[in-house]
């Protein structure tokens, strides 16, 4: 009784900022260090605690890192533990049903497993209730998971389908190869899902007791980040998590050292599909080493994917269609991994032979200034950006954690300022030599060129590296910001552009200064948009690929410069710009923007290299039994003529499609149907709104295009339904979908009804109807679930259905969809599940508000809409008054297994 009425009071006082009695730390709880606004605790139990206070986000993250991951599995244990991290959401004692409760607290959760360290964590409304209940959760799974046998055998089928899913991937099956042909001994040569042998044959008795051994406070880092009261939250941790004991046992250091390797090595992977890869991979320092911020430098000067050497080599020289670079950044030597995706049919060995050229020849093609200079504004600042994020900075802090230590994170960001081009010379020299590189078959050779500094670090070097460490400066804070729908009401200002654009501002104080902003084009009308197939997508996909006075290399480089992360997207009817930068930046930023949208460069040589990659990923996806299912659902549902706009095109269509189109044609639409006066701009974060709408009024209030704008107007279609199958030969998992079409706008009296109605049948985190049945009760699909996509201007919603499963087994799926369907039609849904859903939604959508990246897309859609929060918050009442009676009706009213199209897709010997 007396911890209860203790815990209540902390949580009175969080909620109404009572702290005066707190100024003095709990008894067990030492505090250890500070650096740029994070703060280390240790309770005497050995937990690690660290605690990012953020008062400018609405929300909190509660993240769970125990220093286990894969490299920790013995031999006939591989995946064990990322199978423990699947048995730990199925509950407790006192929390039976985890799903349900991170659903009904609106919480944004996930668990992820790699080699060095396992986590949990979930993003919730920052309020008491919630903080207490995500506590009590973490605390509670630390010691108190089931782990049981017959969670086991129910979950393992969901495991096999993930590990199935992955067999589809070449890119993942080929880096498993290599890794595995890399490393002789360590565990890092281990995939962490495991192997099928080990995952299907494991004793729920060695799983039982790598979680006791484990999953324990001196083995775990809790990291709480977000509107949070630091002196009053470490009391209530203490509450929580300080009466588990330390445990007796102790946990040996790995010892287990990967030798230098002797020779290059080569592996081939011979399977079905669409698309060939080459992959290089060479062996480099741990994550924690001082050599490896020169190593994360020279893999983006490669590796970058717009800009980096191997792009420039294969991609613009058509000997690839895609390009990319990876550095497994862990606690102990790892690897760097560089990738190349190359049309069926073309000669590979051109590939690899360049490609080995082009990232081992480096003597000769020296690593410039300019380089190293664009590539470290890279990486900088997405570091610097990340830090107006808890969320992403407690997310990050997990990596850091698993390599040793949090302030790691810190100490390399400093490394990285500090990298110089002889830094960067000397690591390719040393790390990209035959003698260290994984691709092909061993070959003798009589002067070995090795990399010889490749050692591991113990625990007490990077101790020694740490000591004293204190960082810098913390970013400057925000403002405490309530997203209450009639604050951001109250707190938006709208405005008008000469042209007739419409603009929305959100000015408010934030994190490191930090402004998102989004600008929508709205383009075309019906009859002049006929006949245009794949142009305004291409045309949209060439607008950041350089400008008239700024090469794409040069673009990217300037918005490094000015740390902007800017997006741009579209597809028949839209354009859209998506940016994020900082206050002292956001000027310049608009004005580069302004050149993409207006001035774009329509390279032939980038065009051919966009052609490139859409034609291979589309070939990718041919076999890929997800893909075909929704395609040719899309297609059947949707069933415009080839002119239309919104024509749904086969692969094969667009294949054809993209090879015929020209820069000319592109440069043609984009002068002809460009245009900013029926733009919607929102911009929020930390700006000065009367030199936003001077420098927006100056750059696109003049914009219009020739080609007048009218929205396409759609309507639910009425089709008969259709149940089929597509063979997709020698894949491992297969996929199951369901869709419909309902004449129902967001407007429409159901539609509240039938959005609660979709939650509980196949929406939430795992504890859907749908969910449950499949997953957790039958143990057939490791994703399932329902959606409801309803239009805000058309009388059309779009339901549908989906899982992932191995062949075998999609009889089963479809079976278990059709009966929890017709188990809503008989029986209905409950109260309960009503108002868990309710409450669950409504949590969620407040945590969308208060993301700034999510809230100004909002904003720019309610431009278009003409509505303001106060539809957002009319739509929350009216969920709140749902009964039961409400959303049983709608669902019947408006859904029938009878209109309902099915298509399934895998591999047809096994299915049958």
């Amino acid at each position: 009784m007396v911890l209860k009425f203790k815990k209540t009071f902390l949580a009175m006082a969080l909620a109404t900022g009572m702290g005066a009695a707190y100024a003095k730390l709990p008894e067990g709880v030492e505090k250890v260090t500070s650096v740029e606004g994070i703060t280390e605790y240790r309770l005497d139990n050995g937990l690690q605690v660290l605690l990012f206070p953020d008062p400018t986000q609405e929300t909190v993250t509660v993240n769970v890192t125990y220093h286990v991951g894969s490299k920790h599995e013995n031999y006939g244990e591989t995946g064990m533990a990322h199978l423990l991290e699947h048995l730990v959401f199925k509950g407790t004692p006192d929390h039976k049903d985890i799903p349900k409760e991170l659903t009904d607290h609106g919480a944004e959760p996930n668990g992820t497993t790699w080699y060095d360290r396992t986590n949990y964590f979930e993003t919730f409304s920052a309020t008491p209730e919630n903080i207490e209940w995500a506590l009590d959760l973490e605390a509670d799974r630390m010691i108190n998971s089931f782990i049981a046998k017959k969670d086991l055998d129910s979950e393992m089928t969901v495991v096999r389908n993930e590990l199935e899913n992955g067999e589809n991937s070449p890119f993942r099956v080929l880096m498993q190869r290599l890794m595995s042909t890399a490393f002789d001994w360590h565990n890092y040569g281990k995939s962490t899902i495991g192997a099928r042998s080990d995952l299907e044959n494991v004793d729920i008795s060695n799983l039982q007791a790598f979680y006791r051994k484990y999953y324990q406070p001196d083995n775990a880092t809790l990291i709480v980040s977000g509107k949070i009261d630091e002196e009053q939250l470490i009391e209530l941790i203490d509450e929580e998590f300080g009466d588990i004991p330390k445990p007796d046992r102790t946990i040996a250091e790995l010892y287990t050292e990967e030798p230098i390797q002797d020779g290059e090595r080569r592996v081939v992977v011979r399977r079905p599909g669409d698309v060939q890869m080459v992959g290089v991979l060479y062996k480099t320092p741990a994550g924690p080493s001082e050599k490896f911020a020169a190593v994360q430098v020279l893999n983006q000067i490669l590796g970058d994917n717009k800009t980096g050497r191997l792009h420039d080599a294969l991609v613009k020289n058509e000997l690839a269609a895609s390009t990319f670079g990876f550095p497994f950044q862990l606690g102990e030597p790892g690897a760097l991994l560089f990738g190349a995706q190359v049309a069926k049919g073309k000669d590979i060995a051109k590939t690899e032979s360049e490609m080995l050229k082009t990232l081992e020849d480096i003597k000769s093609n020296p690593i410039t200034e300019k380089e190293v200079k664009q590539a470290k504004a890279k990486l900088l600042k997405q570091i610097e950006l990340s830090f107006n994020s808890s969320q992403s900075i407690a997310l990050e802090l997990t990596e850091w954690v698993g390599m040793g230590d949090w302030r790691l994170l810190f100490l390399n960001r400093d490394r990285l300022e500090a990298v110089t081009v002889d830094d960067v010379q000397a690591a390719a020299e040393e790390f990209l030599v035959n003698d260290n590189r994984t691709l092909g078959l061993f070959l003798p050779e009589q002067k070995p060129d090795r990399a010889d500094s490749i050692v591991r670090m113990s625990d007490e070097e990077i101790d020694a590296m740490l000591e004293g460490y204190e960082g810098r400066k913390a970013v400057a804070q925000g403002e405490d910001f309530d997203p209450s729908h009639d604050n951001i009401d109250e707190r938006t200002v709208e405005s008008t552009l000469s042209n007739g654009a419409k603009v929305v501002y959100l000015p408010k104080k934030t994190r490191g200064e930090s402004v998102v902003a989004q600008i929508r084009l709205d383009i075309g009308n019906l009859n002049d948009l006929r006949n245009s197939g794949v142009i305004p997508s291409l045309t949209a996909g060439m607008l950041d690929r350089g400008t008239k006075d700024l090469s794409r290399e040069e673009l990217q480089s300037e918005f490094d410069r000015l740390k902007a992360n800017v997006s741009v997207s579209g597809d028949s009817t839209t354009v859209t710009a998506r940016i994020q930068t900082n206050k002292e930046n956001l000027a310049e930023v608009i004005r580069l923007v302004e050149q993409v949208l207006k001035n774009p460069r329509f390279s032939e040589e980038e065009l051919e290299v966009l052609k490139r990659e859409r034609i291979v990923s589309l070939e990718q996806q041919k076999q890929q039994p997800s893909t075909q299912v929704f395609m040719q659902l899309g297609r059947h549902l949707n069933p415009y003529d080839s002119s239309h706009p919104f024509y749904s095109m086969s692969i094969d269509e667009q294949i054809e499609a993209i090879k015929k189109v020209t820069p000319e044609q592109l440069a043609s639409f984009h002068d002809s149907f460009m245009g900013a006066q029926d733009a919607d701009i929102a911009l929020v974060g930390d700006f000065n709104k009367d030199e936003m709408q001077e420098l927006l009024e100056e750059t696109l209030g003049n914009w219009k295009s020739e080609v007048e704008y009218e929205r396409i107007k759609t309507s639910a279609s009425d089709v008969e339904s259709i149940n089929k199958f597509v063979d997709t030969p020698d894949k491992a998992g297969a996929a199951f979908g369901a869709m419909t079409q309902i004449p129902v706008s967001d407007e429409h009296p159901d539609h509240p009804a039938l959005i609660v109605a979709n939650q509980i049948f196949g929406g939430g985190f795992l504890n859907s109807r749908l969910a449950t049945r499949l997953r957790q009760k039958d143990g057939l699909s490791y994703g399932a679930g329902s959606f409801l996509r309803v239009s805000s201007q058309d009388d059309k919603a779009i339901f549908g259905a989906y899982a992932i499963c191995a062949p075998e087994n999609l009889a089963k799926v479809e079976q278990g969809f059709k009966e929890e369907f017709e188990k809503v039609i008989e029986q209905g849904f409950t109260k309960d599940e009503l108002d868990a859903a309710v409450k669950g939604m409504i949590q969620n959508r407040r945590i969308d508000r208060a993301k700034d990246n999510r809230l100004v897309g909002t904003l720019a859609s309610n431009l278009d809409l003409d509505r303001s929060m106060q539809w957002d918050e009319e739509f929350e009442q009216a969920l709140k008054t749902l009964t039961v009676e409400d959303i049983n009706q709608a669902f019947r009213k408006h859904l029938s297994l009878d209109n309902i199209s099915i298509v399934k897709a895998g591999d047809k010997t096994k299915a049958e």
